[in-house]
C-alpha cells in the first residue's frame, strides 16, 4: 500500500525547501506549482481557455500567458479568481493524479503531493498524511518581502489572501516549524518519516 504525503503552507513558509529535501531524500514529489505552470502552456486545453476567459491582453509579445498580468486580474477580485481556478484546478487534480498512478505502478511505497492549496481546495481525501510547514508571521512577512522585493503592504496583502498557518496548523497530522535553521528544520522532517516509517536515502 503507497503512502500520500500532503505536504503544504504558505507563502514563504519554505515549503518548497522541504520540498526539496524529500527530493533528495529520494522520495517523489509531485509538484502541484509546477503542473499549474504546465497547463498553461501554449496549445494546452487550459491556456486556450484563460484567453477565451480572461481576453488576450493578458499576453505576453510571445502569446506566453504573463501570469503577473492575470495575477492582478484575479487578486484582489473574488469573481475573477474563482473564474481561473475552475479552470486550472481541475486540470491540475487530473494530472497529478496521473502522475500519482504512474509512480504507484512503478512501485514507490511513498509520494508526496506538493499542493499550496491542499486544505483550502479540500484535496485531503488524495492524501494520507499532511505536513504543514510554519513560520511565525512576522519571519513570513520579512521573508516574502526579502524573497520577492515586496513592500510590507504588498506582502501583509498577499499573506492576509490565503488561509492563516495558525489554521492550516490545527488541520494538519504533523508539523515543520521552520523558523531556524535548515539542519532544525530536515531534523524535524526526518523525525515525521520516521514515525511514519517511510524509508529514504539518508
Amino acid at each position: 500500500m503507497t503512502l500520500v504525503i500532503g505536504l503544504t503552507g504558505g507563502i514563504a513558509s519554505g515549503k518548497s525547501t522541504v520540498s526539496r529535501m524529500l527530493l533528495e531524500m529520494g522520495l517523489p514529489v509531485i509538484d502541484a506549482d509546477v503542473i499549474a505552470k504546465r497547463i498553461v502552456e501554449i496549445g494546452q486545453h487550459s491556456y486556450e481557455l484563460i484567453i477565451q476567459t480572461f481576453g488576450e491582453e493578458v499576453l505576453n509579445d510571445d502569446l506566453s500567458i504573463n501570469r503577473a498580468k492575470l495575477g492582478s486580474i484575479i487578486f484582489n477580485d473574488d469573481v475573477q479568481r474563482q473564474k481561473l481556478n475552475a479552470i486550472v484546478h481541475p486540470a491540475v487534480r487530473k494530472n497529478m493524479l496521473e502522475e500519482q498512478k504512474k509512480l504507484v505502478e512503478q512501485g514507490n511505497e511513498t509520494i508526496v503531493l506538493d499542493i499550496p492549496l491542499l486544505f483550502e481546495s479540500d484535496l485531503t481525501h488524495l492524501v494520507d498524511k499532511t505536513i504543514v510547514v510554519y513560520v511565525d508571521d512576522e519571519v513570513q512577512v520579512e521573508r516574502l518581502m526579502k524573497r520577492n522585493h515586496f513592500t510590507l503592504v504588498e506582502a501583509t496583502s498577499r499573506i492576509s489572501s490565503q488561509m492563516p498557518l495558525k489554521k492550516k496548523v490545527a488541520l494538519a497530522d504533523e508539523v515543520i516549524n521552520n523558523n531556524g535553521t535548515m539542519e532544525e528544520t530536515k531534523k524535524q522532517l526526518l523525525k515525521i518519516l520516521t514515525n511514519w516509517n517511510v524509508i529514504y536515502s539518508k
